[in-house]
């Protein structure tokens, strides 16, 4: 017997469905990792999953129900199973308030392709020279701990209105954390990935060497503010909670930073420097991603009737204006905007913008330069203050050089106020957040930002 396809499971589910409408999207998934301790590989494997969300419309007299139900499956029976569950929720459920006609009739040119997955030997090139690294540094007495990650992801999207559309998603992650004999300081150096092929983990060895010497002489210093320059990966932890903050639904209820005081958004307003644009683009290079939308729920910045919406570029801030925020086709009816979904990349330009983190250094008398950030969360949503932390290396900068290793501190911060008050920025590169990239967001491109007030709240005693 032959094998049953995403595309069958797809179709069964639609055939199936006893609903006046539904939409089916089904998720083929393989990941391959490596992961290492003390100099040492520990673990590796491959692992393939098949996911399937139905959402099942019914119309009454009211307006439109709607139910999702979603889980593994990778028979029929199973997806039969999910059928019958999502036309009985939506049969019970009170009518959808972003309620619309669904998306008609495109169709993929590649539907009938099979799933493209991964495995280990994405590895055939990295994981050798990881070998040589680990000798390296247990010659020089460092000790490397690290993880990485390659998936491939396969979504087809089918409804009963002619939906056929397919998106391949290749999506890789790297982290390396670096620590001297004695266990007394830790540096840590990562990044995102399409395909590993670009990855040397020799470079990041003598990267996390280079950051260990730095730490050889040990500064403390107080809370308070001070010229910080943070890198691109620091800048993307950031400008990830700016964006996840944009719902044009929050913003129009006046509960966000984008809320016009007495009613309604901020768009068109000038809201940070008018060198600065913020932007998403599918078809953006090394950061593409699917060209339509997706969703399996609705939420204040996503509904389940805009499956397959195509998506383009969008500005969300330009020239320091601020000129979309995140709109279904329901919340642009309520702010009188144009429809502008969430799009699975961010790019943050800054012109005028040269150079790479080591130029902030060289031009800085006195400041910090931050490696990355963690454990951050929302203080303030109408501010959009964030707290968090310093995590795996603050450097000393003196003269235009890294002079010592700093203790590390809570930080307060807006990443809108950062986007006001930054003095120097470096070329947009592409980049990778510690906190957000590893399992929510990591296709990110952005500078390396020098701010010269940054709000270093309290030390920390995280190590």
């Amino acid at each position: 017997m032959s094998a049953v396809t995403p595309q069958d499971l797809a179709e069964h589910a639609l055939a199936t469905s006893t609903a006046d409408d539904c939409v089916v999207v089904v998720s083929d998934k393989t990941s391959a990792n490596l992961r290492w301790a003390n100099n040492t590989l520990t673990t590796n494997g491959v692992m393939h999953g098949v996911t399937v969300s139905v959402v099942s419309f019914v119309r009454g007299a009211d307006g439109v129900g709607v139910g999702t139900v979603g889980g593994t499956a990778a028979s029929v029976e199973q997806v039969r199973a999910l059928v019958e569950a999502a036309d009985a929720a939506a049969r019970a459920a009170d009518p959808a308030e972003d309620a619309a006609d669904l998306v008609r009739d495109a169709v993929s040119a590649d539907w009938a392709e099979a799933p493209v997955p991964t495995d280990i030997h994405v590895y055939d090139v990295f994981a050798p020279a990881l070998g040589e690294a680990f000798g390296r540094a247990r010659a020089a007495d460092r000790v490397l701990y690290g993880f990485v990650n390659h998936e491939m992801t396969t979504t087809y999207l089918a409804s009963s209105t002619g939906l056929r559309l397919r998106h391949v998603q290749p999506t890789g992650h790297y982290g390396c954390t670096g620590k001297d004999a004695a266990l007394t300081q830790s540096a840590w150096v990562g990044g995102a990935t399409r395909d590993f092929t670009e990855v040397d983990a020799l470079a990041l060895d003598a990267e996390l060497e280079r950051r260990l010497g730095w730490g050889e002489r040990r500064v403390d210093l107080p809370a308070g503010r001070y010229d910080t320059i943070l890198p691109p990966g620091s800048v993307a932890d950031l400008m990830i909670d700016a964006y996840w903050s944009a719902g044009a639904r929050s913003a129009h209820d006046g509960q966000s930073v984008y809320s016009r005081r007495g009613g309604g958004t901020r768009i068109g307003d000038a809201l940070v420097d008018p060198r600065v644009t913020l932007a998403s683009d599918p078809r953006y290079p090394a950061l593409e991603c699917a060209p339509f939308v997706v969703a399996t729920s609705s939420s204040d910045t996503a509904s389940v009737f805009d499956n397959g919406l195509p998506l383009g570029r969008t500005d969300w801030i330009s020239g320091g204006t601020l000129t979309s925020l995140l709109q279904t086709r329901y919340s642009a009816g309520l702010t009188g905007q144009p429809t502008t979904p969430d799009i699975d990349n961010l790019v943050l330009e800054v012109e005028g913008g040269t150079g790479t983190v080591e130029d902030l250094v060289a031009g800085t008398e006195r400041g910090l330069l931050l490696t990355c950030l963690w454990y951050i969360r929302e203080v303030d949503p109408q501010a959009l203050l964030l707290t968090g932390l310093t995590r795996d290396g603050v450097y000393l900068v003196e003269g235009g050089e890294i002079t010592g290793l700093v203790n590390n501190f809570r930080f307060n911060e807006s990443p809108v106020d950062l986007l006001r008050r930054f003095t120097h920025a470096s070329e947009t590169v592409p980049s990778f957040s510690r906190e957000w990239g590893d399992d929510y967001f990591s296709r990110t491109a952005t500078p390396a930002l020098r701010v010269p007030d940054f709000n270093m709240s309290s030390v920390s005693q995280a190590r």
